[in-house]
């Protein structure tokens, strides 16, 4: 007998065919994968195994700040009760922490080292999303990065090892660009390497992100009474819905990395006048910077042409809140990470193994263009659970949510140390980052 037939008047399921392929797909690279190496010696042993437990003996204290910010949720801008909560766990370890750093109230920086050597920064999101809340796993983003702090703290403070560790708070990195801002105040000047991570549905040492710009475009038209008089008019909302056609188009010209999604955000009043002003806004994503420059000159273009078709005025608005760039992830960190997190029994996926269509966008991509940086992923769920969901944000605080915590606190940790304990390593990573074009100017990029 077959399933009853589905209600027309509700929301039909997508088929999950594809995400089934690309499970599958996945698998079978993963069994046949290589996992980056790295030939550089690193820190001695005797350090690393320090660091680790010191991590460990902290797992208490992690797990309480995991859940404490997943039952406390804050959005961007907002996250003052998550920044003080990661500065009250410092104090408690007698480390002391600014929270306002760098021009923004929920901004935090700590710093624990000689002051000598290299500087790696390691970065704390906090931010929950609207509805959902950590649907997005940044508790568990930030509590790695304090244990990650912490355990280097262990060997740092006693003089074992020369350098600087940073802890920083990142804001709003769901949209709002905290660490674009922090870097335009300095936040990452002097700092030799970047180390955070990010919770997924994979273990994987390298995962693309997009760069995302966002355009709003307002329309203006001329209002008239849109039965007796309509000619007199000239219509914003037409404008839009002229425009929302036009990018649907677009999209069959586009790469496969390339995405664009739009809302109209104001359609006029009544529907017996014709709508004075129209507006909507765009989030335009692409893999390379380069892409993403030309993706929004189309976007301009037709957002122009609406304008022209309709007989209205238009404003274009670009980056808001700023842009994004794609992360350049540095394979010689990567490799650390990866050595590292198969200490702890997880095996992280080289480039180009879990799918690439699986991708967002985030503000560590601005930070990877000024400074090497890794953003690898943890798994926390399994490949059908994705982030943004209510799903992901209970794996958040599940076992699993709980054993990333101390298992990416420590790969952060060990790969930091590394960098700061091995000269030649420092040297390789400088130098993959030189050779990838080294540090970009965002206004430049994207005009």
């Amino acid at each position: 007998m077959s399933d009853a037939a589905p209600d027309p008047r509700r929301p039909q399921p997508a088929d999950t065919a594809h995400l089934q392929q690309l499970r599958a797909a996945t698998d079978r690279a993963a069994a046949t994968a290589e996992p980056l190496t790295s030939s550089h010696a690193g820190a001695p042993e005797e350090l690393l195994a320090r660091v680790e437990q010191a991590v460990e003996a902290s797992a208490e204290d992690l797990r309480g700040l995991s859940h404490d910010l997943h039952a406390h949720p804050e959005e961007g801008y907002e996250e003052h009760r998550s920044a003080r909560a990661v500065a009250d766990l410092l104090a408690r370890h007698g480390i002391e922490a600014q929270v306002g750093a760098h021009g923004l109230e929920t901004a935090l920086r700590a710093t624990t080292g000689s002051g000598d050597g290299p500087t790696v920064a390691l970065l704390a999101e906090y931010d929950a999303l609207p509805g959902i809340g950590h649907g997005c796993g940044h508790n568990i983003i930030c509590s790695s990065a304090v244990g990650a702090f912490l355990g280097l703290a262990a060997v740092l403070s006693a003089g074992d090892v020369g350098g600087t560790a940073v802890l920083l708070g990142t804001p709003a990195e769901e949209g709002g660009g905290g660490k674009e801002l922090m870097a335009r105040d300095g936040a990452f000047d002097g700092v030799d390497a970047v180390v955070m991570l990010h919770p997924f549905s994979y273990d994987a040492a390298v995962q693309p992100f997009l760069g995302r710009r966002q355009l709003r475009i307002t329309y203006t038209g001329i209002a008239a009474h849109a039965s007796a008089q309509p000619f007199m008019g000239r219509n914003a909302l037409d404008a839009v819905v002229a425009c929302y056609s036009g990018v649907a188009m677009l999209r069959q010209h586009v790469p496969d990395t390339d995405r664009v999604h739009g809302i109209i955000t104001d359609g006029g009043q009544r529907p017996n006048v014709v709508p004075e002003t129209a507006e909507a806004l765009y989030y335009v994503r692409s893999a390379t910077p380069e892409t993403l420059a030309d993706l929004s000159r189309r976007m301009e273009a037709i957002a122009v042409a609406a304008a022209a078709m309709t007989g209205c005025g238009y404003e274009l608005h670009w980056d808001e809140m700023p842009a994004y760039l794609p992360i350049r992830a540095n394979l010689e960190l990567a490799a650390r990470w990866t050595r590292h997190q198969a200490r702890r029994g997880r095996s992280a996926l080289p480039p180009g193994v879990t799918p690439a269509s699986l991708a967002g966008s985030t503000d560590l991509g601005n930070v990877s263009v000024r400074v090497p940086s890794i953003h690898p992923m943890i798994a926390i769920a399994d490949p059908d659970t994705s982030m943004h969901t209510t799903g992901f944000a209970t794996a958040a605080v599940s076992p699993a949510g709980d054993r990333a915590v101390l298992d990416g606190a420590v790969g952060l940790a060990l790969t930091a140390l590394d960098v700061l304990a091995d000269p030649e390593l420092l040297a390789a990573v400088r130098a993959e980052f030189d050779a990838e074009g080294g540090v970009l100017d965002l206004e430049e990029v994207l005009g």
